[in-house]
C-alpha cells in the first residue's frame, strides 16, 4: 500500500509561493490518513463479526438438530468412552417345549476391590481368606500394597457371602451388580445347553456368551435385545428327558459301560424329544476341557453328537432298503450266504453260520454280514454312496448345537469294492447317533427326509428318499428282528417296537481293533405300524455279566435298555398301548 507523505514537498513549495501556512497542509493529510485507517478496521471488524455470527448460527442449528433427534430416540444409558460399545448384560431364558425353564437369569454380586481406598488390608485379606477358602490371604495382601488401583476378587458371590464381606467394614472392598446364568435342573440336559462365560466386563455389567451346546449355537438369538421377555422354545421334554437319563444312566451302570448316548425324536418333523449323553456335567459349574488324553474321556464329550462310531449291522437296513427301493431284490428274494466270503486277502463272516441261503427278509432279521455284502454288490458303490448322502450321512448333522459342526462322518479314503461291502453292514463308515436317529426317521417315516432339529415346530419334511411302500417293507422287516430276531429283547407290550441291532468292534487309537472292546447300538422305531418316535441307544464298552460268560452283543446290552426308555416314555409322550383281542382269564380285551 503507497503512503501519501504528510508534508509532500511540492505543495509545500506551492503554499510558501502563495502565502500559505504550510503546517495545514501536513495536518490535512494527518488526518485523512487517520480517516483511512478507521476505514480499515471497521470493515475488518465488520468481517469479524460476520464470521463470527455464522459460526454461532451453525452451532445453534447444530445443537438444535441433535436436541430433536434426543427428544425422538428411546433414552439409554450413557456409554463410557474408555469401554467402547454398551455391554449387554441380558439373555433371554431357554423353555422345553411346554415352557418349563432350563437356563435363566439370576441377579447377583461381584466383589472387587480399589486398594488405594483402604484402611487394613491385612485385616481385609485374613477376613476374605475366611470367607472364600479358595483365596489365599498373603497374596490377597500383596495385591493390596501393590501398584493396583483396581483388583477383580470375585466374579460372583452369593447373597450370604455379601453380607459376610458387608461385615468386614473395609470401604475399599465394593460390590457391582451382575446376571448370573441358572441351570435350575443340575446335569440334566447338560449337553444339549453347554453353558456360559463372562465376555467383556464392567464394574456394573457383565456380558454372558454362550461357550457350547445350544447356548453358543444360538448366540447372537439369545442375546438380542428386540427378543424382550420372549424365551427360546426347544423341542425337548423335561419330563422325557428326565426319564430317559435315569434309565440310560442305570443301563449303563448294569452293562458296566464306559458311557451311553440316546436320541429321541420325533420321525416326521425332526424334533428332538430327548438327547442324552453320559456321563454328563452340571452347567452351573462347568469343569475345564482335557488338556491331554483322549477328549471322549471327558463329561464334557457329547457322545450323541460329536462321538462318531462305526455303529455296525444297524445299517442293514440301508442297504435293503435301497435294493427293494431300486426293485433289485424282493423280500422273498433268496441270497447266498455260504461263508466266508472272500475278497482278496479279506473275508467277510457271520457271527454264527445260517446256511447257505436266507431271504433277503431273513437277512435283515438274522443279520447276516455276508447276505448283506452280497446284496451291496448288487448295488454297486456309486449308487450307494448317493443313496446314504441322501440320508444324510455323508456331512455333519445341521442341528442347533455348536459342537454338531465338527462331526463330521469319517469316510474310507477311496472307496473300493471292499467298502462297499464294509460299510454296507456297518463298517469302514463312522456316525453319531444322531446321524443314525436321522437316517431311521427319512427310511422308516414314509421315505421323506428329515433334518433333526433342537428347536420347537422343526423343520419341514425334504424329498422323497424311498417310496412309502418301502418304508413300509422296512419297518416289518425291523419288526421281525424284534419279534423273532436279534432283538427279542426290546418287545415293549402294546407298543408294537422294531429296530435293529449292531455291535462293532471299537478301533484302537494306534489302528486295528480291540478283541473285547465294542461299540453296542439299538436303532428302534415306534409304533411300527404307525411311526411316530425313533430312539438310538449306544453303549461305549458293554459287558453284561449275569450269565456264565460275559455278553457284549447289542441284543444283551444296548436291545433291554431301550426297551426300558421305551416303556417309560410313551405313556409320557401321549401313545395309547394296543391291546390286542385276546382272552384272559374270562376277559376280553378289546382296543378302543
Amino acid at each position: 500500500m503507497t503512503r501519501t507523505p504528510l508534508r509532500p514537498l511540492a505543495r509545500i513549495l506551492a503554499a510558501r509561493r502563495d502565502g500559505e501556512n504550510p503546517d495545514s497542509i501536513e495536518r490535512e493529510n494527518l488526518a485523512a490518513r487517520h480517516e483511512a485507517d478507521r476505514d480499515t478496521q471497521r470493515e475488518r471488524a465488520e468481517g469479524r463479526l460476520l464470521v463470527l455470527g455464522i459460526v454461532f448460527l451453525c452451532a445453534f442449528f447444530m445443537v438444535g438438530l441433535k436436541m430433536s433427534v434426543m427428544a425422538g430416540s428411546d433414552p439409554v444409558e450413557p456409554k463410557s468412552a474408555a469401554s467402547g460399545a454398551q455391554i449387554v448384560g441380558a439373555r433371554a431364558d431357554i423353555t422345553d417345549r411346554n415352557g418349563r425353564i432350563l437356563a435363566t437369569n439370576l441377579t447377583t454380586h461381584s466383589l472387587y476391590a480399589q486398594p488405594h481406598q483402604m484402611i487394613d488390608p491385612d485385616r481385609a485379606a485374613r477376613e476374605l481368606a475366611a470367607i472364600f477358602p479358595d483365596l489365599n490371604d498373603e497374596k490377597l495382601f500383596q495385591q493390596f500394597t501393590g501398584k493396583k488401583k483396581f483388583l477383580w476378587i470375585k466374579r460372583r458371590i452369593s447373597p450370604e457371602q455379601q453380607q459376610a464381606v458387608f461385615d468386614i467394614g473395609e470401604p475399599g472392598l465394593l460390590f457391582g451388580p451382575r446376571e448370573m446364568r441358572l441351570y435350575p435342573n443340575g446335569k440334566l440336559a447338560s449337553h444339549v445347553l453347554g453353558g456360559v462365560s463372562f465376555g467383556r466386563e464392567g464394574v456394573s455389567a457383565a456380558e454372558l456368551v454362550g461357550i457350547a451346546g445350544i447356548e453358543k449355537a444360538m448366540d447372537s438369538e439369545l442375546r438380542d435385545p428386540g427378543r424382550g421377555d420372549v424365551p427360546l422354545a426347544l423341542s425337548m421334554d423335561l419330563t422325557i428327558q428326565a426319564a430317559v437319563e435315569h434309565v440310560l444312566y442305570g443301563g449303563m451302570r448294569l452293562m458296566n459301560a464306559k458311557g451311553a448316548a440316546a436320541v429321541l425324536m420325533d420321525v416326521h418333523t425332526g424334533e428332538i424329544i430327548s438327547l442324552a449323553s453320559l456321563p454328563d456335567f452340571d452347567p452351573n459349574d462347568r469343569p475345564k476341557p482335557l488338556t491331554e488324553g483322549d477328549q471322549a474321556d471327558s463329561p464334557l464329550f457329547n457322545r450323541a453328537v460329536q462321538g462318531l462310531y462305526e455303529l455296525g449291522s444297524t445299517f442293514k437296513i440301508f442297504t435293503t432298503g435301497q435294493a427293494v427301493d431300486e426293485r433289485l431284490v424282493s423280500r422273498s428274494t433268496w441270497i447266498d450266504t455260504k461263508g466266508p466270503m472272500t475278497w482278496g486277502k479279506h473275508r467277510i463272516r457271520d457271527f454264527k453260520d445260517h446256511g447257505p441261503a436266507m431271504t433277503v427278509e431273513d437277512v435283515i432279521v438274522e443279520s447276516s454280514n455276508i447276505g448283506t455284502a452280497r446284496i451291496a454288490m448288487m448295488i454297486g458303490a456309486e449308487r450307494q454312496q448317493n443313496f446314504l448322502a441322501k440320508l444324510g450321512l455323508f456331512k455333519p448333522v445341521p442341528v442347533e448345537l455348536v459342537e454338531a459342526r465338527g462331526a463330521k462322518p469319517l469316510l474310507p479314503r477311496k472307496w473300493s469294492e471292499i467298502h462297499t461291502m464294509t460299510v454296507s453292514y456297518g463298517h469302514g463308515l463312522s456316525t453319531s447317533p444322531l446321524h443314525l436317529a436321522g437316517a431311521y426317521a427319512t427310511l422308516l417315516n414314509g421315505g421323506r427326509s428329515v433334518v433333526p432339529s433342537l428347536l420347537k415346530g422343526g423343520k419341514p419334511l425334504g424329498a422323497s428318499v424311498v417310496t412309502e411302500n418301502t418304508s413300509a417293507q422296512m419297518r416289518d422287516f425291523l419288526r421281525q428282528v424284534v419279534v423273532r430276531g436279534t432283538a427279542t429283547l426290546g418287545e415293549v407290550e402294546g407298543y408294537h417296537v422294531a429296530g435293529k441291532t449292531g455291535t462293532a468292534d471299537k478301533p484302537k487309537p494306534t489302528g486295528g481293533y480291540y478283541d473285547d472292546k465294542v461299540i453296542a447300538t439299538f436303532a428302534s422305531v415306534f409304533p411300527a405300524n404307525d411311526p411316530k418316535y425313533v430312539l438310538v441307544v449306544t453303549l461305549d464298552e458293554p459287558v453284561e455279566t449275569s450269565g456264565p460268560k460275559p455278553r457284549r452283543t447289542a441284543g444283551w446290552t444296548a436291545v433291554p435298555v431301550a426297551a426300558e426308555i421305551i416303556r417309560r416314555t410313551a405313556p409320557l409322550l401321549g401313545l395309547a398301548p394296543d391291546v390286542e383281542h385276546r382272552r384272559a382269564q374270562g376277559v376280553t380285551l378289546v382296543n378302543n
